[in-house]
């Protein structure tokens, strides 16, 4: 006989043949012919094979046939027919019998046996009864004689089976053998035959071969009971196995103080155990221990074939169930986990995948393993994923154990040997329905957890595989199930788009918070293996294999651990054609939807936790909002150490690409993508266009503050980094090499090309050296950042003092903090006051830069400013500035510019380059007096109104000059020395001129008539330049040149304006009696008069060049030319006639 023969007669030892021989002959439909044609009679109908001993004992006649073996005794005369023995006969068995079982019953032995055994309560039973049923079973398992019934009964199905066919006869193996494979016996008496006679052996160990024997020490050791079958009765029997097994179990569990059991007896427990799993009565603890349940759960569920097992496990946690059934049904369990055999149900029906898959093949595997309820889920898990078939029937038994092992965590050895600590302290009570098992992965979660425990949650999850069907997690399926009928009603129950579903709720208002709980704590360990999404992993396996070298599912790699695949996958997902090994098409649509759901949550990436573990406590420890901890681990990038910080930058340079990872901002950004990035979002394939929609649209109406603080937030982040905006990026990566490098931060490169663009725009460059589209993306970066001070970091560094200050009201984004600190420029300290300077310097030389005018005078600048640059765009402004059509918050912003124009001219590009030669000619005194990097405070354009009115300007600075003049004599503000000098006067005298909305010269008028009342001699001399400059050109004498506009229209059309010759002809006009003025002309003129006279007197000229200056300037010049002219011959032609007054010194004199 070959070894695998010589294997299988040693497990057909746990079975004596010779129990089940004996007991075919009870039943009726087993008569067996002789040779003779007789009917063979039957061992129990033979009165003298049963001795009726005192006390009711029954022992077995060794001599059952001899009548057989002595056919000459009797004579010739026909045998004698023995009288047919019956149970129910029995005076100790009867009142029991005729008390408990059904009257078709009582002329059968086969059924009043079954029917007294299986009565649990010793009450029920008279002990002397049960005495001579045990000894009447005993009887009918110690003659071999029988064996050749079993081999007629079952002839067809022994010819099947090649294993029983090949069993020696009379050595009580066939038996046990046809026991081990009833599951292929097809013939239905064979069948019947072997399951009754099986029921009989299991209701006591005593009677189950070689049981005793082997498992005599661990019985005594465990103290599972007595050997001697008189001290137990029938029904405790069962408890002995019940015992070994619970001890089989510890064992397994590595409970402390738990005894190891002999191999051999633990074969024995096992195949006691698979012998038992087709039909819950063959167990005979469990049985009794769950015989009301059954009445009360399965009353309609037909024995055999595992069927009650099962009812009773998907019945185990009901508040109903009984401990003790409860507890005998874990037991099985935990066995079923170390043997999948146990389960008749599940060994049958996955048989011919087993053996296809090679699952039962694998010499690598220790046998012990190899016969694991996970080792067989992982194998058939595995062909699943892989697309392979495996027959419904088995997956619908896998999906019954994969739930089993989600429900009770007790079932997993490793779980209750590397957890105990973590249940008992944090998840205790919590045993039932997998609530025990989702507080230990809320545990795991929050890193409070031995390594080992993280293990074997691992390993479970990766055993039940949840995230093929939800509802295999019990506490997730009951949590969730009002979501997943609102939310995911349009997918089929059990798809595993469910969870992706799930996820794509998380955080909305359809998600309840158990919900979200137990779908955060799955994910959580879904994530750190990417073959648990079953979705990603059909997609991207080809992929995974070809770029990441990874193997089977179910097959691990030290090279590539699963948690470093996806990372993989995403490396190459954002790969650019010209970088190449991209994914393909579909398994990029899974990437990009797994890293969607996992920016939900910092924990559901396991690299980004792994490497920022420390950063988490240090800096984040107090976020603990949805996606809170992401964007602190951002704001605080330069703050962590390398390897977080290289994780978090990879993240967030996805993030710049693909801004809808950020699955949260998204939902919050909802109506304004809808409203005006609807095409950009439905077509975004790696472009980064949606968020700059976003920026562009931050404050359309549509936009909430979430959103908006959203992408602020993503805005600041990309200051950090120049690869964080992946547009800017994309677009300059090639100029930063070549112009920048070692440049890191993104406001510095921007700074840096924004630099190179504007030299080479100035020293007339014949080829610009950034690139044509990185300057167009350069343009975009810098009106984003005019935005938002913070994403000026330098700038808001120096000023964060003056903000909480001075603008603590301010909202950072558009721009109310910039024009804050604009409108307190005054108050600010000396840094920030240098870089607001600075920033203005930068705006007035591209007015696209300046956010608030840009966005508050929009309008204004599609009507009147269509056709200018975008750099004179502030000077059609100005000029438009008096129109009717203007918009007055356009009107006031364009003063405030106008106002900071006038106080330093390098703000005032136009001004400058009118007056690049006059003010170092006039004003050098003023530029060398100024501190360095300090502001001029208007002096400089006060220094060239002095030179204006002089007329000595260059032509082009004379022409700004003037409109400057005009401006600012309609304004006081634009004139920052008069509004500097003259605040507490004007506050005084022209308190009501001054609080005018409409600015039209009220106030320098107020002044000037008000000339002798004012105190401060600085504003007096203020006051009295406006006068002077006043005459120069009655254009900057806004009041007089209204007054006057008919009569210069009539008298003085044929002059030309500026150096005071519209002024003079008025003044001619004025004495000339022949000419009749507007009568308010002629007042204002006359008011004017006597200004200048008064000017004169309080400040008279200071020197020849002044005075000369004042003559010129004066309307009565030529009078006054004309006067000094006649004065100066009058003295030389008195010269000329009277000689000389002095006396004529001698010739002599001379000569000494």
């Amino acid at each position: 006989m070959n070894a695998a023969l010589t294997g299988r007669v040693k497990m057909a030892d746990c079975i004596r043949v010779l129990q089940l021989l004996l007991f075919l002959c009870v039943s009726p439909i087993f008569r067996p012919c002789r040779a003779d044609g007789n009917v063979q009679a039957k061992p129990w109908q033979v009165p003298a094979n049963v001795q009726n001993l005192p006390g009711g004992g029954l022992l077995p006649v060794s001599n059952v046939g001899a009548a057989d073996r002595n056919p000459g005794a009797g004579g010739a005369s026909a045998p004698r027919k023995r009288p047919v023995w019956k149970l129910s006969e029995e005076a100790v068995c009867k009142d029991d019998m005729r008390r408990l079982c059904p009257r078709d019953t009582w002329n059968n032995n086969l059924a009043v046996l079954e029917c007294l055994q299986d009565k649990k309560d010793d009450t029920e039973i008279a002990p002397d009864c049960s005495h001579l049923l045990w000894n009447y079973k005993l009887n009918l398992t110690t003659d071999p004689k029988f064996e050749s019934v079993a081999v007629d009964v079952c002839q067809s199905s022994i010819s099947e089976i090649k294993e029983c066919a090949a069993e020696e006869l009379g050595k009580g193996y066939l038996v046990s053998c046809l026991v081990d494979h009833r599951g292929n016996i097809s013939d239905y008496h064979c069948k019947q035959y072997i399951t009754k006679m099986t029921s009989i052996v299991f209701s006591d160990y005593h009677l189950i071969c070689g049981f005793v024997d082997k498992c005599h020490d661990d019985i005594n050791s465990l103290h599972c009971g007595s050997i001697s079958s008189g001290d137990k009765d029938i029904h405790s029997q069962g408890e002995v196995i019940a015992c070994l097994e619970k001890g089989l179990v510890q064992e397994a569990e590595e409970r402390p103080g738990a005894h190891t059991i002999k191999d051999e007896c633990k074969k024995s427990i096992m195949r006691v155990a698979e012998l038992s799993s087709d039909d819950f009565h063959l167990d005979r603890y469990l049985y009794f221990a769950c015989r009301d349940d059954r009445e009360r759960f399965c009353e309609n569920t037909m024995a055999g074939e595992g069927r009650v097992y099962k009812c009773l496990f998907n019945h185990k946690f009901e508040e109903a169930m009984s401990e003790k059934c409860r507890e005998a049904l874990t037991t099985r369990q935990k066995l079923i986990a170390q043997d999948y055999k146990v389960s008749y149900s599940l060994a049958k029906a996955c048989k011919a995948d087993l053996r296809k898959y090679r699952c039962s093949a694998d010499n690598g595997v220790p046998r012990a393993r190899e016969a694991r309820l996970s080792y067989l889920l992982l194998c058939l898990e595995s062909a699943i994923h892989r697309g392979r078939v495996v027959s419904g029937e088995c997956q619908g038994e896998m999906m019954d154990y994969r739930r089993m092992l989600m429900e009770d965590f007790s079932l997993s050895p490793e779980i209750v040997l590397h957890c105990r600590s973590e249940i008992e302290a944090q998840c205790s009570g919590l045993h039932r329905k997998g609530r025990t098992l989702h507080c230990l992965m809320k545990v795991g979660r929050s890193d409070a957890i031995d390594l080992n425990c993280q293990r074997a949650l691992q390993t479970l999850i990766q055993e039940a595989d949840p995230g093929a069907d939800y509802r295999i997690d019990r506490a997730l399926n009951e949590a969730c199930e009002s979501v997943i009928q609102t939310a995911c009603k349009h997918i089929r129950s059990g798809d595993p788009m469910i969870l992706s579903c799930l996820m794509e709720h998380l955080y909305t208002e359809k998600m309840v918070e158990l919900c979200e709980h137990r779908l955060l704590e799955l994910q959580y360990f879904i994530a750190r293996d990417w073959k648990l999404d079953p979705i990603l992993y059909r997609k991207c396996q080809g992929d995974a294999a070809r770029l990441c070298h990874t193997h089977g599912w179910n097959e691990t790699n030290e090279m590539m651990p699963p948690g470093a695949i996806f990372s993989c996958l995403y490396r190459h997902a954002y790969r650019s054609v010209e970088q190449g090994r991209r994914l393909s098409r579909d398994c990029k649509v899974e990437v990009q939807r797994t890293l969607h759901q996992r920016a939900l949550d910092v924990k559901l990436d396991p690299e980004l936790q792994r490497r920022c573990m420390t950063d988490l406590g240090k800096w984040c420890s107090e976020k603990t909002e949805a996606g809170q901890e992401l964007e602190c681990l951002q704001d605080h990038l330069d703050d962590l150490v390398p390897d977080c910080r290289n994780v978090v930058g990879n993240l967030t340079e996805l993030e710049s690409e693909d801004i809808q990872i950020e699955a949260l901002l998204m939902r919050a950004c909802e109506p304004v993508i809808q409203a005006h990035c609807h095409e950009v979002a439905d077509n975004q394939i790696d472009s980064g266009d949606l968020m700059e929609c976003l920026v562009q649209n931050k404050h359309q109406k549509e936009m909430n503050i979430k959103c908006s603080v959203g992408v602020t937030h993503l805005q600041l982040i990309q200051v950090k980094d120049f690869r964080f905006s992946y547009k800017f990026k994309t677009a300059c990566k090639e100029d930063v090499l070549k112009l920048c490098p070692n440049i890191k931060k993104k406001v510095d490169v921007v700074m840096c090309l924004s630099s190179t663009v504007r030299n080479d725009t100035l020293q007339e460059a014949k080829e610009q050296r950034v690139s044509v589209k990185c300057r167009k993306q350069l343009r975009v970066e810098e009106v984003e950042m005019s935005e938002d001070i913070r994403l000026e970091p330098e700038l808001y560094k120096s000023c964060e003092q003056d903000i909480g200050r001075l603008c603590q009201r301010g909202a950072f984004g558009n721009a109310q903090v910039i024009e804050c600190l604009k409108d307190n420029k005054r108050k600010l300290t000396p840094r920030c006051r240098q870089k607001v300077f600075k920033l203005q310097e930068v705006e007035m030389e591209d007015p696209d830069l300046d956010f608030q005018l840009m966005k508050g005078c929009k309008n204004m600048i599609r009507r009147f400013c269509t056709e200018s640059e975008g750099k004179n765009v502030l000077q059609c402004l100005k000029q438009n500035k008096n129109s009717e059509m203007m918009d007055p918050k356009c009107k006031l912003l364009i003063t405030k510019r106008q106002m900071a124009q006038n106080t330093d001219y390098r703000l005032n590009p136009v001004l400058r380059k009118a007056c690049k030669a006059d003010i170092p000619k006039f004003c050098q005194g003023v530029l060398n007096s100024a501190a360095a990097d300090g502001e001029l405070e208007g002096r400089v354009i006060a220094c060239l109104k002095l030179k204006y009115a002089d007329q000595r300007l260059s032509s082009d600075c004379e022409d700004q000059i003037r409109v400057i003049l005009q401006e600012s004599a309609l304004d006081y503000r634009l004139d920052p020395q008069l509004q500097l000098h003259c605040t507490t006067e004007i506050a005084h005298l022209c308190a009501d001129e001054a609080a005018a909305l409409e600015q039209t010269g009220q106030v320098e008028e107020c002044l000037k008539i008000n000339l002798l009342k004012i105190q401060e001699d600085a504003c007096k001399k203020e006051v009295l330049n406006v006068l002077k400059e006043s005459k120069a050109d009655i254009f900057v004498d806004p009041v007089l040149h209204t007054a006057c506009a008919l009569d210069i229209k009539h008298h003085c059309a044929a002059i030309p304006p500026g150096k005071g010759r519209q002024m003079s002809c008025l003044m001619e006009a004025l004495q000339d009696k022949r000419v009749r003025l507007q009568p308010e002309c002629k007042k204002r003129l006359q008011d004017r008069i006597d200004m200048w006279g008064f000017a004169a007197k309080v400040a008279p000229a200071e020197g020849f060049s002044d005075l000369a200056a004042q003559v010129l300037i004066s309307p009565s010049k030529n009078y006054i030319l004309t006067v000094m002219g006649g004065g100066v011959t009058l003295l030389f032609l008195m010269g000329l006639l009277c000689g000389r007054f002095t006396k004529r010194v001698t010739q002599e004199l001379k000569n000494r």
